[in-house]
């Protein structure tokens, strides 16, 4: 539930962000709707006796109103303060008590909630779930409480912290009109300036039943889970709020745009962030296998020639963004002692060049298709993420499926492919370059 932005963390955030959400053994589910609107999908599997409960809202932070950023992410530590039927602060201690974990988490397209509970304890999800949706509170007590909460979280996670603060930076530079341009966590004098009602506002129009997906994932009974789900949602009323959300373009970037950051660090770190098309796409499958071609493992082509053969990086990377809506792809390196931040820039295009002038290897393409049907055998091992995956796909695609059928979609990348997209997408008047550099440089 909390923004942990550290140099380690950033990397690991890179692997998780680029991970493919299929396996190769078809997945089955069924799948319906509720008259209200809340639509449901169901998934067995009975190899372990426990069960994910999650709710996935149609709401990220490319939702809110300018004025009001970070309400999406508030909503996510509000959201447990409790109910009218659950005490504040026990919504922990009653899925604890039963054996049970949970958590959630804010993107910019979406937010989610999840249990883990022994399966014989699926009634129990399910009541919880529907007492968030239905009424949770939302009064001044929690308000003022996760107020204080998140505007702390902000300055621990980012702005306290070495390269806390890249997204954010990045970001804002990337895009001067569509929604992106603000990071998750908001902004800390948004929160304070929002008055109750206007979480209350928020909350009235985002968590209802035509704004979410019910994933029930693990040891269940098909039939008698959807008695069990119609018994405690098909009560809740439909929202009636407009959700309808004007479709956002932005403007080609149509100019490299430069700048310098002085930080509390203590490394230089080069950033480049290229305006690329949404997940989903195409030309995404093909950048994504051309963001693990350059810096996935030590073989990679940025580690091996950056840091390896000219020992001029002391780490380097590149991915996509994951987002519903076109994006940004990031490229970064630290530089090595002695090493100038332009020297290191210049190897780093120099590799990106080779991409965009030559075809990569049968050999290296091999390897590639290796690397992504193994993260795609991994990736949905547990039936957790599997549920995480079914509700994503249906709610940024309205396609369920694609948890089967992504996988075919970078099988059907070529190399040609891959040296097209590095020719439209990763060029100078497509990107932001930032410096990061230590407080001590600044003049």
């Amino acid at each position: 539930m909390k923004y942990r932005f550290s140099l380690l963390a950033f990397s690991l955030l890179i692997a998780g962000l680029g991970s493919i959400s299929a396996q190769l053994n078809k997945i089955s589910y069924e799948e319906f709707d509720l008259d209200n609107g809340l639509h449901v999908i169901l998934h067995q599997d009975k190899t372990t006796p426990n069960v994910t409960v999650s709710v996935m809202y149609d709401v990220g932070s490319k939702h809110e109103d300018p004025t009001r950023t970070g309400f999406a992410h508030f909503f996510e530590h509000l959201m447990f303060e409790g109910t009218e039927n659950i005490d504040r602060g026990q919504f922990f201690k009653i899925v604890q008590n039963a054996g049970g974990t949970l958590n959630a988490n804010t993107s910019n397209d979406r937010t989610y909630y999840y249990e883990i509970l022994p399966s014989n304890q699926l009634e129990l999800g399910l009541w919880l779930e529907s007492e968030r949706m239905l009424h949770a509170k939302v009064d001044s007590t929690g308000i003022a409480t996760q107020k204080g909460v998140v505007i702390e979280e902000k300055k621990q996670t980012m702005d306290n912290r070495p390269y806390g603060t890249i997204l954010q930076e990045t970001m804002k530079r990337a895009f001067k009109v569509h929604p992106y341009r603000w990071v998750v966590i908001g902004d800390p004098d948004h929160i304070r300036a929002a008055k109750d009602e206007e979480f209350q506002m928020f909350y009235d129009k985002y968590y209802v039943p035509n704004n979410a997906v019910l994933v029930l994932a693990g040891d269940i009974e098909i039939e008698s889970t959807k008695e069990l789900v119609k018994s405690y949602f098909s009560d809740i009323p439909r929202g009636t709020h407009d959700l309808t959300r004007e479709k956002i373009v932005e403007p080609a970037l149509n100019g490299e745009i430069r700048d310098t950051i002085y930080d509390n660090v203590q490394l230089p770190l080069i950033l480049q962030a290229y305006r690329t098309p949404a997940m989903g796409t195409d030309d995404y499958y093909a950048l994504d296998m051309l963001g693990t071609l350059l810096s996935k493992g030590q073989s990679s082509r940025l580690y091996k020639s950056l840091v390896d053969e000219q020992q001029k990086a002391i780490q380097a990377g590149s991915f996509p963004m994951p987002f519903n809506e076109p994006s940004v792809t990031l490229t970064y390196a630290l530089p090595n002692m002695g090493v100038e931040c332009k020297d290191l820039e210049d190897a780093i295009d120099t590799e990106i060049s080779k991409v965009k002038d030559e075809l990569i290897s049968e050999r290296e393409f091999q390897k590639l298709k290796n690397q992504f049907e193994n993260d795609i055998v991994k990736g949905n091992m547990k039936v957790a993420t599997r549920a995480n995956s079914l509700a994503r796909y249906y709610t940024y695609f309205k396609n369920t499926d694609m948890i089967n059928t992504e996988l075919d979609k970078y099988l059907a990348v070529t190399r040609e492919d891959i040296k097209r997209v590095a020719n439209k997408y990763l060029v100078e008047d497509n990107r932001v370059v930032l410096y990061y550099l230590p407080k001590s440089q600044q003049q």
